[in-house]
């Protein structure tokens, strides 16, 4: 089990842009900020689930080649809502919401503008 994930940025005020507008349909709000880092996780709680931040070494961020998360969806239309939000805050799109894999994983694929691909996935039988 995760207990956070990480992604680097050259632009934590354009990131926290992306991500407040793009986290948001999927039930994640910003709970801490500061000059070198910004973190998201479920209203009402503490635990931060996601980190945006500069790298810790002082080098520019770059991208993981491979590396995806995928955040949880609870309805199709979350899908749809956050990639619509991403594009709209300077994402670029790597997979339009639909269905792929099996009869119920709805997904949609993004890149923030630091090039991190995420996508958001529903499970849930429509």
């Amino acid at each position: 089990m995760l207990l956070y994930i990480t992604l680097g940025s050259n632009d934590l005020a354009r990131s926290q842009r992306f991500y407040d507008a793009t986290l948001a349909p999927l039930g994640l709000t910003l709970l801490k900020s500061d000059e070198s880092e910004i973190g998201y996780g479920a209203p009402g709680q503490d635990q931060v689930l996601v980190w945006v931040n500069k790298p810790f070494d002082g080098k520019p961020a770059t991208i993981g080649n491979g590396s995806m998360p995928a955040f949880a969806a609870h309805t199709r239309a979350a899908v749809e809502a956050f990639h619509i939000a991403a594009l709209s805050h300077g994402g670029t799109d790597e997979g339009a919401p639909g269905l792929r894999y099996t009869p119920h994983f709805y997904a949609a694929y993004v890149r923030d503008p630091d090039g991190n691909k995420l996508s958001a996935v529903c499970t849930t039988p429509e």
